[in-house]
């Protein structure tokens, strides 16, 4: 089996012909049971189906194309999800105001973990819109004060 980043190299030529990149690519089971699980979005952090489809087609062409991929396994290419973490905060500059969970490494008012949105973003920082009790609040919060990022579904 080939690795993760000789993989991620055959396959960038597809991710860039289809207007996607990459988000997440690995090796999911054992044995015969293995998938290679390729997680892409588009530059806004969108994705639907059809590019799914399309991007499927493509890699299976190239990856059938190898020889060395003689163990057999399963392909699925998804979208990193809804609720997906944000490993880079430059993954918020093509997004409009997307609303986040934040948990800090410092408390604001005595709460480690947030839900708000994202008002700007700015090399290494963020400015977050919250709501605390019943009072709608700003804060800016560096890249050092984050904990863990992720996208969230609003109720």
């Amino acid at each position: 089996m080939e690795t993760i980043e000789r993989l991620k190299e055959f396959c960038q030529p597809v991710f860039v012909e289809c207007g996607v990149r990459l988000y997440n690519m690995k090796w999911l089971g054992s044995g015969k049971e293995r998938t290679l699980e390729v997680a892409i979005m588009r530059e806004d952090g969108s994705m639907d189906l059809d590019t799914c489809a399309v991007v499927s087609d493509r890699l299976s062409e190239i990856l059938d194309g190898l020889g060395t991929m003689q163990d057999s396994y399963m392909l699925e290419v998804c979208s990193p999800g809804a609720e997906r973490e944000i490993r880079d905060l430059e993954e918020l500059s093509a997004m409009d105001k997307p609303y986040v969970f934040i948990r800090l490494k410092h408390p604001i008012s005595k709460k480690l973990e947030w839900y708000g949105t994202v008002l700007q973003y700015e090399e290494d920082r963020i400015q977050f819109e919250y709501k605390d009790k019943t009072a709608v609040r700003t804060a800016e919060i560096t890249a050092d004060d984050i904990d863990y990022l992720r996208l969230a579904v609003r109720f």
